[in-house]
């Protein structure tokens, strides 16, 4: 067992346990630390550094979380077998370049939060575009998207995801189904004909790949992700998943497996579509690093949205191209017009600038883990072992699994006559247990507990041992 030497800062703007966290990576994935060594316990680092135990704990849950360590029962830590590779990333210029570039209304049928969102500060960015851009909204908007929003994703990605890129290589679409058309034809110019996907998985980008023609596989998902063995091999294919938080298992794909799932893609000339679902709201320790942020062969296509963090009618998704793949976007763009509103692009990037968006995400991570843990401890307290809830660590939704003989369709429609919304789990496979995925993140705090205590009746299920 190697020590572990570093300087601490406690001037540094990083918390303590993130630079403990950051240099015990660095040293495993540089191979300063080996795979399967011991690393020290939480005692010897906390006297080492002079740090409280708590700090040397947080900084060890966020190596496990991601999968550089193993912790085993009455042993201790231990480095992750197969993390190697490091990739040095620059970080964007900071400089803002806006300067460069009651309607219908239909009932939403679910409750819903007006905390979720601050809408006083979208309407003042609006208002500015209106008032101080408008020249710019009597054109029509970039194929690829406004400059100004696409800077201020670069920037973004950077500080929260570790993904480098310029804005020459993002993207904007109006949601997930343009943004994988154009991605379709990207695929198509390089003859890649077909994609794995993630069962269970998203099945709407499913019907996307088939009505373009792509061939389907698909790859069963466990606790660690996608079962990477399964995927073609000696033909160029595409794979598209969400290893940061899998929809709607919510699997974290292990550090070890990324760079497997990067070998796989390098060795058989492959495109990895990593869907960065819900990166955002992750409630326990930091978010998990894109897989993107990890590769050096230009194999990532990196695909983000912001439908989680800002409000339902803005559809404004955006996928970030590797250098080859861009130059292949560049030459048929002018094929396509920009569907996304101008104005709420230009709105957005206003938003991003000022700082509204990262104030905003750090209050929904607030806001949401309160929700899950009153939705759990509701659960608990009004259903027993009848629901186990599963997913519980990011994200706007859990895994419910029912112990009901009512099936899953009509647990849905129950709910949903309060205002719950709720969806079947694609694979069930236990005759007299229904999987569903539950959206609470829209339930006003206050009101949670009795929600749960009225579902629980209209599904009549008592708090009862099985």
């Amino acid at each position: 067992m190697k020590p572990i030497i570093t300087e601490l800062n406690n001037s540094l703007s990083a918390p303590l346990y993130i630079q403990l966290y950051e240099n015990i990576k660095n040293s495993i994935v540089a191979g300063e630390i080996q795979q399967g060594e011991k690393l020290p316990s939480l005692r010897s680092i906390s006297q080492n550094f002079e740090i409280s135990i708590t700090t040397a704990q947080l900084a060890y849950n966020q190596l496990l979380v991601e999968g550089y360590i193993v912790s085993k029962p009455q042993s201790g830590y231990y480095a992750a077998q197969g993390v190697y590779g490091n990739k040095i990333v620059s970080e964007p210029a900071k400089h803002s370049n806006m300067e460069n570039d009651k309607s219908y209304h239909e009932k939403y049928p679910y409750i819903y939060d007006p905390n979720c969102f601050d809408f006083n500060k979208w309407k003042k960015c609006s208002s500015t575009v209106f008032n101080e851009y408008h020249d710019q909204l009597l054109y029509e908007s970039n194929p690829q998207g406004e400059y100004s929003l696409r800077f201020e994703i670069s920037k973004y990605l950077y500080s929260s995801r570790g993904v480098k890129c310029t804005p020459e290589q993002i993207v904007i679409g109006a949601g997930t189904q343009q943004i994988t058309s154009h991605l379709c034809r990207i695929l198509s110019k390089i003859g890649v004909n077909h994609v794995s996907l993630e069962s269970p998985g998203y099945l709407p980008v499913q019907s996307m790949f088939q009505d373009s023609g792509f061939a389907i596989s698909h790859i069963p998902v466990h606790k660690d992700g996608i079962e990477i063995s399964k995927l073609p091999v000696n033909i160029p294919s595409a794979v598209y998943i969400s290893p940061s938080n899998q929809f709607p298992t919510g699997a974290v794909m292990p550090a070890g497996r990324r760079y497997q799932l990067l070998e796989w893609a390098m060795s058989n000339n492959s495109i990895i579509i990593e869907d960065d679902y819900d990166s955002e709201l992750r409630y326990f320790g930091k978010p998990v690093p894109a897989l993107q942020s990890l590769d050096t062969n230009n194999n990532v296509v990196y695909l983000g949205s912001f439908s989680s963090t800002l409000f339902a009618a803005i559809k404004i998704s955006y996928m970030v191209l590797p250098d080859s793949l861009t130059k292949i976007f560049s030459q048929i763009k002018s094929q396509y017009t920009q569907t996304c509103s101008k104005a709420e692009q230009l709105t957005l990037a206003l938003f991003m600038e000022k700082g509204f968006y990262y104030t905003g995400i750090r209050k929904l991570r607030n806001l949401y883990s309160q929700k899950l843990q009153h939705v759990t401890q509701s659960f608990s307290r009004y259903c027993g072992q009848n629901i186990k809830a599963t997913n519980t660590q990011s994200g706007i939704n859990i895994i419910i699994r029912v112990h009901s003989s009512k099936p899953a369709d009509e647990l849905c429609l129950l709910a949903k006559s309060i205002g719950l919304q709720m969806v079947p789990v694609a694979d069930i496979s236990d005759q007299d247990t229904s999987s569903l995925i539950f959206y609470y993140n829209q339930l006003p705090l206050p009101e949670i507990d009795n929600l749960i205590k009225n579902l629980s009746k209209i599904w009549d299920i008592k708090n009862e041992k099985m």
